[in-house]
Order: C-alpha cells, then structure tokens, then sequence
C-alpha cells in the first residue's frame, strides 16, 4: 500500500491542533458574507468587461465544509449541494451552471485589497473556459533545485526592473530575463512545457485579479512587486511561481502590446509572446548578464538554503514515511495552502498550512489557529 505523505503529515498533527479550534468561528457569518460579494461585484462592475471583452461577474459562493454552513451570491440552486463545497477554491459546477467558490476561513483574514484579488483570480477561472484559456496542471519540481531556484530568482526581478524604465532600458532587462528562463528550462527535460501551461492557467488568473482589484495601472506595478518579494519568502516556488510570473509578464504585455489578450491562446509562452512585442533577442551570455542582478550572492544563499533543505527532509522523512504513520485512502479530494509546503523527492509533499481532504471515509480539515 502507496503512502500519502500529505495525508501521513498532518494526520500526525491532528491531536496537537484539534485543541485550537473554535467551532463557532469556522461558521460562515452571512452578513460579513454579502459584504464580500459586494466588494467584489464593485471590482467586476468596475471592470465592465473591459479587459477580457466579458464580464467576471458570476455566482459565488462561500463555505466551510467542516460546520456545513454557506453564503451564496444569489439565490442557491434546487438540489444536492456540489460535494466540492467548502473544501474548493475554484470554479464549481452547481446548477448547470459555473460558480467561483471559496472557503471560509481562507477569505476571512485577508485585507480588502487581497480579498478582492483573491475573489477575482477565481472568478477568472470560471469564465477562462469562455476565454479557451484552459490548460492542463503540471509539475515544476525543478524549481525546488538549486539550478531551478537560482534562475528563476534571476528571471523574476529583471523583469521587475524592466515594469520600471521604457525603451531601450526596458528591452535590455527584458532581454536579460529572458536568457535566464531559457537556461533554466534548458536544464530540465520539459520544464518549457510544464511552466508555460501552469502561467496561463495560474498566471493570468492572478494577473487578472491584480489589474482589476488595482485604481490604477501604477497601483497595478506597486501590487505586482509587493506579491513578488512575498513570494521569494515562501520556502518553495512549485506551487506559487505561475501567479507571480504571470502578473509581470501580463502587466509588461500591457504596455508593449495592446491587443495581446486578443491573440493569447492555451498554447501561448507568455514569454515569447513579450519578446515578440518588444522585437527583442535573449541577452547572449545568461552568467554575464546574471552579474547585474547579483547573480553570485544569489547563487550563494540558494546553495545555503539547499543544505539546510537537506536536513529538514530528512527529519521529514523519518518522521512521515520511516517513522508510524496514520495512512488515509486515496480518492476523493481537498484543498491547500502551498506556503512553506515541503516537497520529500519521489514520496509527496508536507503542508505546513491549511490542508482539508474528503473521500468515501469522510472529511477533514486541519483546525488553524484564531
């Protein structure tokens, strides 16, 4: 028998955290809830369609799974809830017809700001099959190498830099970026593909959401940057590298090409696409060009963070796949926060954070702190 070393993980910490759970808590407030659908209905509104040519306004719907307790949008449909809800983060089928969904205390503590840009990333989704900007999920789990790491913390702020300048300034950074995400790609077999199909599917979500929860385009850059230096504190990028690339490549799409969300397919590269615009070519000498982005000192700190990964591993390993564990069937379904996952090579990834599961034994939710 397979082990989950997810499900092993957390079910190892469920005796420590069931004590910090507040039942009351977890239930969905439905005033504070229509609040929320107000908020974003006045981001779409705002909108108007505009950056798509259809509107993201659509039914939502909020839930805990754990009380069963839900706020929709309107009016809920006739028949059996979807089995998905309070455990999804996604556009949900219900009625015939699409839903964002999203889970309750998940929504609760963020800022307004970040509540409408986590609104409008699913509400992207649920219209992104209209768009046929649907693509499959994939693994990157290169970048939780070393070589992987270092040069897509390359890639990432040169085209920070290049949202600054214009011209020539912004071709050369450009230029710069690209050559780093040509070397990385070319160092794992398929990672051109399994990036580029994550950063349409995850990327414009969140440039969406990043755009249209923004006043203005400068509100836009100065949002783009902040999501940036979060995502770099975050222990692994597997999960988390597709929404931050694709809002800088989305916001520097805007202003080097008009009509790109027109032309942008499921088959696009994001990257090529912004080359293209700018007529520009991949900087010739990729480590040359590394030195203007304190490529050394990156490297340094990457190869650091790799040997104290090492150890943690390890004691992952003993503790979730060597060790007793408790083992839960596979089936079924669930959801999760990817901040501080650590992925065990060739056995599963450890979440550090919010995780629910649900299958024919039934359902679980990780309790989190108040």
């Amino acid at each position: 028998m397979g082990r989950n070393i997810t499900t092993a993980a957390w079910f190892g910490l469920i005796s420590m955290s069931l004590c910090l759970v507040d039942p009351a808590a977890a239930q969905v407030d439905q005033q504070r809830a229509e609040a929320y659908f107000k908020e974003a209905d006045a981001i779409c509104q705002r909108d108007g369609g505009r950056l798509w040519g259809i509107s993201l306004c659509g039914p939502m719907v909020i839930a805990d799974a754990r009380t069963r307790t839900l706020a929709t949008s309107q009016a809920r449909p006739i028949g059996e809830e979807p089995r998905s809800i309070g455990f999804a983060k996604a556009p949900i089928e219900w009625g015939g017809a699409p839903w964002a969904a999203y889970i309750w205390d998940f929504i609760t503590p963020l800022s307004p700001r970040a509540r409408g840009e986590l609104m409008m990333h699913e509400l992207f989704h649920r219209i992104q099959p209209d768009l046929g900007l649907i693509t499959p999920g994939a693994q990157n789990r290169h970048l939780d190498t070393v070589e992987g790491r270092v040069w897509l913390r390359l890639e990432w702020p040169a085209l920070a830099r290049a949202l600054s300048p214009s011209g020539e300034d912004r071709k050369r950074a450009v230029s710069d970026a690209a050559a780093f995400r040509l070397t990385r790609r070319a160092g794992f077999p398929n990672a051109a593909e399994t990036e580029r199909v994550e950063e349409i599917r995850e990327g414009l979500a969140q440039y969406t959401a990043t755009v249209v929860t923004a006043a203005s385009p400068a509100e836009a850059v100065g949002t783009a940057l902040e999501q940036l230096a979060a995502t770099e504190k975050q222990e692994t990028f597997v999960q988390t590298f597709a929404p931050t690339s694709g809002v800088l490549y989305g916001i520097l799409l805007d202003v080097s090409s008009a009509d790109w969300r027109r032309r942008v397919r499921a088959d696009s590269d994001l990257g090529q696409m912004l080359m293209a615009a700018l007529d520009a070519d991949a900087a010739p000498n990729a480590v040359e060009a590394s030195t203007r982005y304190g490529g050394a000192e990156r490297r340094a700190a990457e190869q650091r963070r790799d040997d104290q990964r090492s150890f943690l591993v390890l004691e992952l390993r003993r503790r979730f796949v060597d060790g007793p564990v408790f083992l839960v069937p596979s089936g079924g379904g669930g959801t999760f926060d990817a901040r501080g996952a650590t992925p065990i090579p060739g056995i599963g990834t450890v979440y550090f954070s919010r995780y629910s599961l649900k299958g024919e034994w039934g359902a679980w939710r990780r309790p989190t702190a108040s």
